[in-house]
């Protein structure tokens, strides 16, 4: 530490010559009121009463207590303008103490009532000078600038003591935090899994492929389109959640298209919390712990106030330990701490060792299980993930297994299931927790996602009915509700579920497609509220726009409603198509008798009124079936244009109206595509389509071209049919990389 000149003490002369001035007696008053003289000695007088001898008079006593005294006094008055002099010339910065103190895992109430007794490094009974040394490193203390940093460097000055504290709470923060973490579901493409429940016959019906001419298509219900991380993602239109989960993985696919397994983030690390250790809570069932909110979503935690966080965090701290584990739980943290580290190869080995010394411990398998999953991720490899599923599934199975293990075991390998696209493994393991914990709310809201993950809207409309018994209030529960209720066209009925589950803010509600479809259900009842609801949904990030409202987005490309044949770079398509459009409407005049069958009514409920069939020729970048048969001219006037065949996220179809047909207003899916509809059969009045608040014709021979994503809208009061052509194409700003690996829609 430097040395600061302090101002010369007023007892130096008496230190170098051993005496102490005379100090005139003061009076003094007593409990009596009554004066009297203090015995000061002086420097030649004799022994006062009740005094103590001067150093030179009285008894040969007298000296040795004079010397004592004046040592006394000399040290006293040293303390005093020491501590002066340390407050008042900084010599150390104690508001940096303070707050660096805040950092240890200590009560922090104690020290802003001055309690520093942990720090009392030097054991003088006081926090001083020598104890900050232990908070602080030389080189702060020199400068007495304050910083905002950890103490880990200063870890080798911290008392023993100190360093077991810290290290003893930070294991216990440790432990009560893993089950927070725990809760996420994520699915991707895969295979079902041993163990799977009997199909029901309303899980095995496949939704018709295919999407309406102006907007958004019905999904079609197979596993093999799976392809997303889930917590609560809904379809964007109704029938199944499954098939559009598929497209939510576009963005990871940019990034990592021939990955085995998906990057996820880590599930089991969570921000230290820097407060007193959490106390242990007392052991109870779990079976019996009742929860109104879902568990899953991790979104809105950072919208909650800090002590909130920590209160919630105590609460739910689990007992993932038996009697047994206790007493090897040394052990356990050791090769906890290799995983949380990212030593998931150590991990493995050290849990493994554990599994072998005890076979029996359910914690050790658990801990096994996590680690071969990082590994798993690590790896990419989707055999050391079916590893782990077993892993997982004989730790639930062991004898001694805490309610708080066995939830959080199956939880994690069903999230694991669906990760894989194993939709009916997970829904297995799911029932199974909701039968061990039949009153855990968010057991019960994940069950009813993962029936509608495989298109069986109707199980999961009784679980989320059972849900509202038992808690009405469950926003969760509500929105999913409601939007089952609209996938059933019960538009009225829809609404206030949709509504109450959106304002309840609970996790898991703030999701895109329940702003989507309560202000699609509003238009159609003809409130005009839907605008405050879809400018809701943009300000918290879903929508691009109150107009734009697509779910399935690249950032950064172009957004604009209607586009010129300049704009998008396609002049030869368009070029093709307007100079071959009798050919086109000649192809599609053949096909168009009803016994055909070849033209379908419009399947995705966006018509208000009428009648609406289309002919697809691709879908998803891919020929529909034998459908060029019927007109081969048209497609070998595609087959040269991969922007329009290629693309995966659109379609090319004819689209035929009846007079008498609306279109409710209502947006495509992505903005990763432009639509072009050439006229074929227009009649002179009666037809149009608006796209945002700009209202246009078609005209026979000639494209229009516009962005789906934006909001639009089609009337057909002729007195005969429209017939059109309907060619999507990638938006022109995305890139070869982004057309190759965007999923499909």
């Amino acid at each position: 530490m430097e040395e600061t000149v302090l101002e010369k003490p007023i007892c130096e002369e008496a230190i170098l010559a051993e005496e102490i001035p005379e100090v005139k007696p003061a009076a003094m008053v007593n409990k009596n009121g009554v004066k009297a003289e203090a015995a000061t000695a002086s420097g030649g007088g004799g022994v006062a009463s009740g005094g103590v001898a001067s150093g030179g008079g009285g008894a040969a006593t007298g000296f040795s207590g004079t010397k004592i005294f004046t040592w006394f006094m000399v040290l006293a008055l040293l303390g005093v303008w020491s501590s002066v002099a340390v407050v008042w010339l900084d010599l150390v910065d104690y508001d940096n103490v303070i707050a660096r103190a805040k950092e240890f895992p200590l009560n922090f109430s104690e020290v802003l009532q001055g309690k520093l007794s942990a720090y009392d490094a030097d054991g003088d009974g006081d926090f001083d000078v020598e104890d900050a040394k232990v908070l602080l490193d030389e080189k702060e203390v020199k400068t007495a600038a304050p910083k905002k940093e950890t103490l880990k460097k200063g870890v080798k000055e911290r008392p023993v003591s100190l360093v077991q504290k810290e290290d003893k709470e930070e294991s216990a923060v440790e432990e009560q935090t893993e089950p927070i973490v725990e809760e996420v579901i994520q699915t991707t493409e895969g295979s079902e899994e041993e163990g799977q429940l009997p199909p029901n016959p309303s899980q095995e019906q496949q939704a018709p492929e295919g999407e309406s001419p102006d907007g958004v298509g019905t999904p079609a219900k197979s596993e093999d389109a799976t392809e997303e991380s889930f917590e609560g993602k809904l379809a964007v239109e109704a029938g199944s959640f499954e098939a559009e989960a598929a497209v939510q993985v576009e963005e990871k696919a940019e990034s990592e298209p021939e990955a085995n397994v998906e990057s996820v983030p880590e599930l089991e690390t969570v921000p230290e919390l820097k407060a007193e250790a959490v106390p242990e809570l007392k052991e109870e069932p779990v079976a019996v712990e009742k929860k109104t909110t879902q568990e899953d979503s991790e979104g809105n935690a950072e919208d909650q106030p800090e002590d909130m966080l920590k209160y919630k965090a105590k609460k739910k701290k689990p007992k993932l330990l038996n009697t047994f584990e206790k007493t090897i739980k040394t052990d356990i943290d050791a090769a906890e701490k290799l995983r949380k580290k990212g030593k998931v190869e150590e991990a493995v080995r050290a849990f493994d060792t554990l599994v072998q010394q005890y076979p029996q411990s359910p914690r050790c398998r658990y801990g096994k299980a996590l680690a071969e999953d990082d590994l798993a991720e690590k790896m990419r490899s989707n055999d050391m993930l079916q590893k782990a599923l077993s892993t997982y599934k004989e730790a639930s199975e062991l004898p001694n297994a805490t309610p708080d293990l066995i939830k959080a075991t199956l939880k994690k390998r069903a999230e694991r299931q669906q990760f894989l696209g194993r939709m009916r493994g997970a829904l297995a393991t799911l029932e199974k927790l909701v039968q061990i914990f039949p009153e855990d709310m968010a057991l019960k809201n994940d069950l009813g996602v993962a029936h509608l993950l495989i298109g069986d809207n109707k199980s999961a409309k009784r679980v989320y009915e059972e849900v509202l018994v038992i808690a009405p209030s469950n926003g969760f529960a509500k929105v999913h509700y409601g939007f089952i209720l609209k996938s059933e066209n019960k538009i009225a009925e829809s609404i206030p579920f949709l509504r109450d589950g959106l304002e309840s803010g609970d996790p898991g509600t703030d999701d895109g497609r329940f702003y989507f479809h309560l202000g699609d259900a509003l238009q159609r009842m003809g409130d005009d509220s839907a605008y405050k609801w879809y400018e809701r949904g943009h300000q918290r990030g879903h929508f691009a726009s109150v107009w734009q409202r697509s779910l399935y987005n690249v950032d950064g490309i172009k957004a604009q409603p209607w586009w010129t044949p300049k704009d998008t770079g396609y002049m030869d398509l368009i070029k093709t198509l307007e100079r071959n459009w009798r050919t086109i409407r000649d192809e599609a005049l053949s096909v168009m008798d009803k016994t055909t069958g070849l033209f379908v009514p419009e399947e995705e409920n966006l018509r208000e009124k009428g009648e609406w069939g289309q002919f697809t020729l691709w879908q998803q970048g891919k020929k529909a079936g034998e459908s060029c048969h019927s007109v081969p001219k048209t497609c070998g006037l595609l087959e040269r244009y991969p922007e329009a065949t290629g693309c995966k996220r659109g379609q090319i179809k004819f689209s035929v109206m009846q007079p008498g047909t609306h279109v409710w207003p209502h947006t495509g899916p992505t903005n990763c595509r432009l639509r072009m509809h050439l006229g074929l059969v227009i009649p002179k009045t009666g037809c149009k389509i608006r796209c945002t608040n700009d209202t246009r014709a078609w005209e026979e021979g000639k494209v229009l071209i516009f962005d789906d994503s934006f909001e639009h809208e089609v009337w057909q009061d002729a007195d005969s049919y429209r017939l059109i052509f309907i060619v999507d194409v990638w938006h022109p700003e995305l890139t070869q990389y982004q057309r190759q690996t965007l999923s499909p829609i």
